[in-house]
C-alpha cells in the first residue's frame, strides 16, 4: 500500500504473540472471551496476525469495517484533520461538521432532515429513546423478541436477550417485548400510551432473521395512528451492508427515527440519529455529548461515505451476498439447517451450537462470528471480491462436512 505522507511507517511488533496476550490478559477487563491470535494488520477483505498469517475478515469488526482496512482515501483524510482540528464539540459550528451533515442530508430519506451525531450505537439508541419520550409525552416503549439493541441501559432495557439483561435489573420501566415477524401481535402492543416501537429491518445478534415487509408496514400504520414513533435500529444494516445504502429502502417505509453507527465513519467510533420534524423541538441541553461529531470522525465520515458511494458498494454487498448465499446453500451438509440474510449480512444456522465451525473456518483462514449459540454469522467488508467469496465458500464447505 503507498504510504501516507506524513505518517511514520507500521511499527513492527515487538513482543512475540504469548507475550502480547499475557499483557492483554494482565490488565483487560476480562468481558471479553478472546480467540488466540493477535491482529495486527489488514488490507480490504484480509486481515494478518502476529504469525502472518492472512484471513478472510468475516467479522468485520462486527459491522464498523464496511469499507475494509486500510483504506488510503479515509486514512488521509483522518491524517490530514488531526494536523488541523481534531476536537470542537457543539458548543461551536465547524466546517467539518457542517459538511457531514450536508452528505447525511443527501443519502436520507429528505424527511429525516435533522442529525444528532454521537459516539455508538447504544448512544445513538439510547437517545432516539429519549426523544420518543420527550416528543410524545409518553413513557412506553415496544421492542421485539430476539432484537438486540445496545447494552447501556435503556438500549438493553429494549434488547431482549436474558442473558444480557437479567445480571442488571431492575432496568427501565415502561418496556415490552412483542414476537419478531407476528404482525398480529402488534396491535395490542403499540398503544395511546406508547412512545415508540424499535426494530431492527435485519437482527444481526439475534440469528440474522430479516423483518418482513407485512410486519414492518404494520408497525409503521399502528405507530401513525396512535401517535407513537417508529424508531429503526440500522446500526449494523445502514451503509450499503444489506444491498441499499440502507435496508428501510426495501421496506417502503421510513421512521420517525432512525438509529446508524458502525460503518458510518470507516472504522472510527461514531453514532448518528437522523429524525423527522415529527420529533418536533427538542430543549435546549436534555442531551447532549463532548465527543459526539467532533471534526476528526467527522472527516473520516465524510470520506467513508464518499468511498461507498463511489465504489458502489452497496451492489458489491448485493452481488457477492448471493454468491454468498447460494454457495452455501449449495454445501450438502446434514449440520445445516437454514441459509439466510439480506445483502453481505448472512447467517447459517446449525442443527448443533456454532462453536466448532467457527474454530474451523479459523483454522482454514476465514474469520467469523456468532449470531446466538446456533448460527453461524458473515459480516465481511463490503470490498470483498468473488475470488474472496470463493474462498470463504471453500472454508465454509470444509467445516460444515
Amino acid at each position: 500500500m503507498t504510504k501516507i505522507s506524513g505518517a511514520s511507517a507500521p511499527r513492527p511488533p515487538e513482543l512475540a504473540t504469548a507475550d502480547v496476550m499475557a499483557a492483554e490478559d494482565a490488565h483487560t477487563s476480562g468481558l471479553y472471551t478472546k480467540r488466540p491470535i493477535v491482529l495486527v494488520r489488514g488490507e480490504g477483505a484480509t486481515v494478518y496476525d502476529s504469525e502472518g498469517r492472512a484471513y478472510i475478515d468475516c467479522v468485520g469488526g462486527q459491522g464498523s469495517a464496511n469499507l475494509g482496512h486500510g483504506n488510503e482515501t479515509v486514512a488521509s483524510a483522518i491524517a490530514e484533520q488531526a494536523r488541523t482540528l481534531a476536537s470542537c464539540t457543539e458548543l461551536f459550528y465547524n466546517d467539518r461538521r457542517a459538511e457531514l451533515y450536508d452528505v447525511l442530508a443527501r443519502i436520507l430519506p429528505p424527511s429525516l432532515d435533522r442529525i444528532f451525531l454521537c459516539n455508538s450505537g447504544t448512544e445513538a439508541v439510547e437517545g432516539a429513546l429519549k426523544f420518543a419520550r420527550v416528543a410524545t409525552k409518553r413513557s412506553g416503549v415496544v421492542a421485539t423478541m430476539r432484537g438486540f439493541h445496545g447494552k447501556t441501559m435503556g438500549a438493553l432495557s429494549a434488547t431482549w436477550g436474558p442473558e444480557y439483561r437479567d445480571l442488571f435489573g431492575p432496568l427501565v420501566p415502561g418496556f415490552s417485548h412483542v414476537p419478531f415477524n407476528k404482525p398480529d401481535a402488534l396491535d395490542l402492543a403499540i398503544t395511546h400510551d406508547t412512545a415508540a416501537f424499535i426494530v431492527e429491518l435485519v437482527q444481526g445478534e439475534g440469528g440474522v432473521r430479516a423483518a418482513t415487509t407485512e410486519f414492518v408496514g404494520e408497525a409503521a400504520r399502528l405507530c401513525d395512528e396512535r401517535g407513537a414513533l417508529l424508531i429503526v435500529d440500522e446500526v449494523q444494516t445502514g451503509f450499503g451492508r444489506t444491498g441499499t445504502m440502507f435496508a428501510l429502502e426495501q421496506y417502503g417505509v421510513t421512521p420517525d427515527i432512525l438509529c446508524l453507527a458502525k460503518s458510518i465513519a470507516g472504522g472510527l467510533p461514531m453514532g448518528a440519529i437522523a429524525f423527522s420534524r415529527k420529533v418536533g423541538e427538542l430543549p435546549k441541553r436534555s442531551h447532549s455529548t463532548t465527543f459526539g461529531g467532533n471534526p476528526l470522525v467527522c472527516a473520516a465520515a465524510v470520506a467513508a461515505i464518499g468511498e461507498i458511494v463511489r465504489r458502489d458498494l452497496s451492489r458489491n454487498a448485493r452481488d457477492r451476498g448471493q454468491q454468498l448465499r447460494d454457495g452455501l446453500r449449495a454445501i450438502r451438509s446434514d449440520r445445516i439447517r437454514e441459509v439466510r440474510g439480506l445483502g453481505l449480512l448472512v447467517g447459517v444456522e446449525l442443527k448443533e451450537n456454532a462453536t466448532s465451525s467457527l474454530r474451523a473456518l479459523q483454522d482454514g483462514g476465514v474469520l467469523a462470528l456468532g449470531a446466538g449459540p446456533t448460527v453461524v454469522r458473515y459480516l465481511p467488508p463490503l470490498v470483498i471480491t468473488a475470488e474472496e467469496t470463493d474462498r470463504v465458500l471453500a472454508a465454509s464447505a470444509k467445516a460444515f462436512a
